[in-house]
């Protein structure tokens, strides 16, 4: 993978998502790439005007992912697992892609899952795509490039 040699800004455009065991068409959306730090205050005896910040647990939101309804069901099923009581955790990256449709940058989601799905609402005045989502947990987000 080569870096940006002009330094110019990726689109948000061209990216793909890759989910072990899952082909799913064009994703429309990815949202939530994220991560934060807790910050723990702390006071040492006899010197309460000072408060020191110390790092606390690291978090990860969720990531939402949505698509184009089409007859795949595999994004459906994955997430109706976990309604059963069988959480399949799964790696998960999202990937941007450059002017020249490759890779350039990567985030790895770990041992990701569905925990929400939202169907698509349906307007007969409307003429726009309908969307899926899933929002996915997950236990660490990373970048790679």
């Amino acid at each position: 993978m080569a870096n940006n040699p002009s330094n110019d800004p990726y689109l948000n455009y061209r990216f793909k998502v890759e989910i072990d065991g899952i082909i799913q068409g064009g994703f429309a959306e990815c949202s939530g790439l994220s991560s934060k730090v807790a910050v723990v205050e702390y006071r040492e005896g006899g010197d309460n005007a000072t408060v020191r910040k110390l790092p606390g647990q690291t978090s990860f939101p969720d990531v939402t992912l949505k698509w184009g309804l089409t007859d795949s069901v595999e994004m459906y099923n994955w997430h109706l697992s976990a309604v059963n009581g069988a959480i399949l955790k799964k790696p998960c990256s999202i990937i941007v892609l450059g002017d020249d449709k490759e890779e350039k940058i990567r985030w790895n989601l770990t041992a990701a899952w569905p925990h929400t799905w939202v169907g698509p609402s349906f307007n007969a005045k409307a003429s726009e795509v309908a969307i899926e989502q899933v929002t996915l947990a997950c236990e660490s987000i990373t970048r790679s490039t």
